[in-house]
C-alpha cells in the first residue's frame, strides 16, 4: 500500500505522468470539463469530498509551484479564496476570468472533480520540479 494519502490510481497516474509545468485541475462538481480531457470523477454526492479534501490529498503528492484561479472567487466564495490562499502563501497565484479558467482547463493532462457545491470552487494546479 501507498504511504501517502493519495490511493486513487487514476489521479496518482496522472501526477507521475506530470513534467513541469504541465497542469492538473481540480473542480467543483458543476465545471465543465472538455471533452478531449481526462476527466477523474470522484463525486460521490453534493459536498463528498469537498474541494479543500481533495486539494489538500493531490497537494501530498503533487509538487506545485503556481496557480491559477477565477478572479471572481475573491468576490463571490470569500472563504474559500481564504482558504487557498493559506495553502499557496509562497506560491504564485494567477487569477484569470472565469470564462478563461474554463478555456485554460483544454491543457490540463485531467480534471478531478470534486462533490463541491460552492461558487468558483476551482483551481489549476502547475507541477513544479523536487530538485
Amino acid at each position: 500500500m501507498r504511504k501517502t494519502k493519495l490511493i486513487n490510481s487514476e489521479i496518482s497516474y496522472t501526477i507521475s505522468k506530470m513534467g513541469h509545468t504541465d497542469s492538473l485541475t481540480i473542480g467543483d462538481c458543476g465545471l465543465p470539463i472538455p471533452e478531449n480531457v481526462n476527466r477523474i470523477d470522484l463525486a460521490l454526492k453534493y459536498g463528498v469530498p469537498t474541494f479543500l479534501e481533495t486539494l489538500d490529498t493531490i497537494l501530498e503528492e503533487l509538487c506545485v509551484e503556481e496557480i491559477i484561479i477565477a478572479s471572481e472567487i475573491k468576490e463571490k466564495n470569500v472563504e474559500m479564496y481564504k482558504e487557498i490562499s493559506k495553502r499557496f502563501e509562497n506560491i504564485k497565484i494567477n487569477e484569470v476570468s472565469h470564462e478563461e479558467f474554463k478555456n485554460l482547463t483544454k491543457e490540463s493532462k485531467a480534471v478531478v472533480r470534486s462533490g463541491e457545491c460552492s461558487p468558483y470552487a476551482n483551481i489549476i494546479l502547475k507541477s513544479g520540479v523536487v530538485f
